[in-house]
């Protein structure tokens, strides 16, 4: 798919944003104050930042809206409904700690479940899509909230447990790609099943159904060189994963820390990049493009 550099925004840094809130929500920071000001700051400017991002992706953004109705059928309706209930009950007890430097667990438990909750519907939009097999597998949502938690708690400095959870994704990343690359292949569709043609037997393109581009080859047909995807993938673990880690197993530094963030968050770019370029959705077959 075409990858838009909205939703790569949207899915890296809302992702870590709520993945923030988690671990804010969950006690295992207790700021107050400024500090407990600060800290929630930059939790809602990843969240919010990325969830507006996303909305220069739609068609008609002025109709944003209606993506709240239909809960009943849609994971984007489901993942709005969860991100602004979360975003409103992490506000209230973000505030407890601000101004009155009180601590109401139970609200913040319950904004750690949503904020959960809310990158486990994100990655369902994408897993719930049988024309995208590699997108359709258990490790999309595991991806989601395994980076989620992990960044999240680079964020919030936890150290042992940010190790623990970037070395998991990492393991979960490698074996997306090791088994996504053939599951398109995998799913026994082909051009004959994309065309119906497949009684009369082989078929290949041999004209393109038009002179000129359209919306489908432009969103929906996005060809990567398997040698650059190799050099892509190589550099995004490194970035998202190895040094990260090695930044946060030296002695304590801010700059260390730092640069573990930066490394991380660039690395996720090009995760998120490798995501949608190399999601080979099932309608290139018909322009055999596959």
């Amino acid at each position: 798919m075409h990858p838009a550099p909205s939703v790569i925004i949207f899915t890296t840094f809302s992702g870590l944003g709520f993945g923030l809130l988690f671990w804010l929500g969950l006690g295992v920071i207790v700021p107050t104050g400024w500090s407990a000001f600060i800290w929630f700051a930059m939790a809602y400017i990843f969240a919010v930042g990325g969830l507006l991002a996303s909305t220069f992706h739609l068609g008609h953004p002025e109709r944003f809206l209606k993506a709240f109705t239909q809960w009943r059928s849609s994971w984007l309706s489901r993942e709005a409904i969860c991100a602004v209930a979360t975003l409103l009950v992490m506000a209230l007890y973000g505030a407890g700690l601000v101004f009155l430097g009180s601590q109401w667990a139970p609200l913040g438990w319950l904004g750690a479940l949503g904020a959960i909750g809310t990158v486990f519907t994100t990655s369902m939009i994408y897993a719930q899509m049988k024309t995208i097999p590699r997108w359709k597998h258990w490790t999309t949502p595991a991806l989601f909230l395994s980076l989620s938690l992990g960044g999240g708690a680079l964020l919030a400095g936890q150290v042992a447990v940010a190790v623990i959870l970037l070395l998991i994704a990492g393991g979960i990343q490698a074996f997306a790609w090791i088994t996504g690359d053939a599951r398109l292949a995998d799913s026994g569709t082909d051009m004959e099943t994309a065309t119906g043609l497949g009684f009369i037997g082989k078929v290949r393109a041999f004209e393109p159904p038009h002179t000129g581009t359209n919306y489908l080859l432009r969103e929906f047909v996005h060809e990567v060189g398997r040698k650059h995807a190799k050099q892509l993938r190589i550099l995004a673990m490194a970035f998202g994963f190895v040094l990260p880690v090695i930044f946060l197993m030296l002695p304590f530094s801010h700059w260390f820390a730092a640069l573990a963030v930066l490394s991380h968050i660039a690395g996720v770019l090009a995760l998120r990049w490798l995501f949608f370029a190399q999601a080979e959705h099932v309608v290139g077959l018909y322009y055999g493009k596959r």
